[in-house]
């Protein structure tokens, strides 16, 4: 069965009239990878030890395996950590978080800008947080 996107699955889902139907016909539409297996995916796609991620994405290298192996989930602010880290893409941010059930980065909260800048024009994560922190921001570390 063909993959549908997001808005057909929500369209349909409005037009439903039973939840158990709807639930059943699109049980393999459910993404229902862990954390650890998308970021995994994403670090294959990536040309990065995981010691120069760790390094990058300010975290233990013991902390970093305990994410990829599954055994840890990583908080938004890590998330964005490893996404700088990664080098990833604002798309690739953005799907990361989406599939990891966390909020999106959002332009409009001053926080959030500062942070999707970072990423758009490939700033580094320390020179990031120093401006969240001259800007008054909570910092990602």
């Amino acid at each position: 069965m063909d993959k549908k996107n997001t808005d057909d699955l929500q369209q349909e889902l409005m037009e439903s009239s039973n939840l158990n139907r709807f639930l059943s016909e699109n049980q393999t539409q459910f993404s229902n990878e862990s954390v650890a297996e998308i970021l995994n995916d994403l670090f294959k796609k990536k040309n990065i030890s995981k010691a120069q991620l760790a390094k990058q994405a300010g975290m233990s290298e013991i902390y970093l395996h305990q994410i990829f192996a599954g055994r840890r989930n990583p908080s938004r602010n890590r998330l964005l950590c490893l996404c700088y880290g990664l080098g990833a893409s604002i798309d690739e941010t953005q799907e990361l978080l989406k599939l990891c059930g966390l909020a999106q980065l959002y332009p409009r909260l001053k926080r959030d800008a500062i942070i999707y800048y970072g990423l758009a024009h490939q700033v580094s994560l320390f020179e990031i947080n120093d401006k969240l922190f001259a800007e008054d921001e909570e910092t990602l570390l």
